[in-house]
């Protein structure tokens, strides 16, 4: 499967879309980026005199990437149209802020992948090679009734 066609088979468009680019898929993770558009609606009034990106977006970025795009690979053949990809626990550190404007890389190792549950160590860094926020993220695919 080329990373293009995970990329169209993600269930998400703008301004909820946080994949740019796949760099790097296989059986054990991924990597991809996403540059923070500066008007993006959620920097208005989160910290006036310095937006910084919220963490729940951080972690939404993470999961798209990490987990959902890594999720469509793993399944490909055997994703369905009426699949649903639901995150179900996060364990996540913040280490530095995000701001518009930044573009980040997100680094995904599967743990493991069964029942369709997966579960990922994922890690986000910015344009220095620092990271910014690193975890453990698990989601399910599951077909809707």
């Amino acid at each position: 499967m080329d990373l293009n066609s995970i990329l169209a088979k993600l269930p998400y468009s703008a301004p909820f879309l946080f994949v740019d680019a796949l760099t790097h898929v296989d059986e054990e993770g991924v990597a991809g980026t996403y540059t923070f558009d500066e008007n993006l609606d959620f920097y208005r009034g989160h910290f006036n005199e310095k937006a910084i990106t919220p963490g729940v977006i951080l972690i939404e970025t993470m999961a798209q990437i990490g987990l959902a795009c890594l999720g469509i690979f793993l399944l490909n053949k055997d994703l369905i149209h009426c699949s649903s990809i639901a995150l179900t626990s996060t364990e996540i550190q913040f280490l530095k802020p995000v701001y518009p404007k930044e573009k980040v890389t997100v680094i995904s190792k599967k743990i493991y992948f069964r029942f369709g549950k997966l579960k990922c160590a994922v890690t986000m860094k910015n344009e220095a090679g620092q990271e910014v926020c690193k975890g453990i993220l698990a989601g399910m695919i599951t077909e809707e009734l």
